[in-house]
């Protein structure tokens, strides 16, 4: 195998563990936000998307918007970067989905 396609197989490799890694890792400690009431009030709801990069340790250390209201997003980061997951080898980015049901008032994790 010549050295360009042995570099190829083994970044593919290496992309497929951090996937799988990442897909494993599970909250340990989960707190969902309060539906802010303002926006309750006005019955604005929707789905917020992010991404979690989460230290070998678990902790939260920085969390990036992918998308949703502006307001939620927050809403949702700010509770997302208090949660602890399980242990890593490495850093891994995890992606969270958010829902703020308007209807209910609820707030749900997928």
């Amino acid at each position: 195998m010549n050295k360009g396609l042995q570099i190829l197989a083994l970044t593919v490799a290496l992309g497929i563990a951090a996937m799988a890694e990442s897909a494993e890792r599970q909250p340990v400690k989960q707190s969902l936000p309060e539906y802010p009431a303002i926006l309750r009030k006005l019955k604005i709801g929707g789905t917020v998307k992010l991404n979690a990069l989460v230290a070998a340790d678990g902790t939260v250390k920085t969390t990036t918007i992918d998308g949703g209201n502006p307001v939620l997003a927050e809403v949702a980061c700010n509770a997302v970067k208090k949660w602890k997951y399980s242990a890593s080898s490495q850093a891994t980015n995890v992606p969270v989905e958010m829902t703020f049901d308007s209807k209910s008032a609820s707030v749900s994790v997928k």
